[in-house]
């Protein structure tokens, strides 16, 4: 096999392509790094396994929830983001670097708010930088993984609130079990449709999209 490339331009061009698509290919995860994507799966996953009902809703029903509310929660970001980037790019006021760098902005002050102090210490200090003196100094490299480590601290202690009210009632049922001397019967039998009751009737799913969306406030 014989790969020739006619003169330079053809070798940039080639360079260029192979790039854009790596970006491509890899940007859903990054959009889902430095958003609330995150928080809101794992939360919804914590749901799940406190009502033990396996499988129910499916994978895909979870990540299809965490994408629109996601989309809902960045809104306000996202629109700050087309304005001030996407919109003078596509009018050719400024250029693809500039576009990038704006566009940042917006992005970097989300994540800003939704990161812990500890957590952003922690990645400067593992970085061997320079201390920054503003937030505008702590490079993006850094403050991704702090705002990703402190999104799944929030969504475990989110999630731990929600297992509560579940693991009492499994509580309950057991011990009422063990003292009806009915030790062979797995109180997850028992305890399902219990822990499916209760959170039909308090309006679970409302509750937990609430207070998932109020947690980025």
């Amino acid at each position: 096999m014989n790969v020739t490339v006619n003169g330079a331009g053809g070798g940039s061009t080639a360079i260029q392509l192979l790039l854009l698509g790596t970006v491509v290919a890899i940007l859903p995860g990054i959009l889902f790094a430095v958003t609330g994507f995150t928080r809101i799966l794992i939360v919804l996953g914590f749901v799940r396994n406190a009502l033990g009902t396996q499988q129910l809703p499916p994978n895909q029903v979870l990540v299809g929830i965490a994408l629109f509310v996601s989309m809902f929660v960045m809104a306000p970001t996202l629109h700050k983001v087309d304005k001030i980037a996407i919109e003078p790019y596509r009018a050719h006021k400024i250029d693809g670097k500039q576009a990038i760098v704006r566009g940042m902005e917006p992005m970097r002050t989300f994540m800003f708010k939704q990161t812990r102090d500890s957590d952003l210490a922690l990645f400067i200090k593992l970085s061997h930088g320079k201390r920054p003196r503003t937030r505008a100094d702590v490079p993006t490299h850094v403050l991704v993984p702090a705002f990703v480590v402190s999104e799944l601290t929030t969504a475990f202690k989110i999630g731990f609130l929600i297992y509560l009210p579940f693991l009492i009632i499994d509580m309950i049922i057991s011990a009422t079990l063990m003292s009806m001397g009915m030790m062979m019967l797995p109180p997850v039998l028992i305890s399902l449709p219990f822990k499916i009751l209760l959170f039909v009737l308090v309006d679970g799913w409302h509750l937990v999209i609430q207070s998932l969306v109020t947690s980025f406030h």
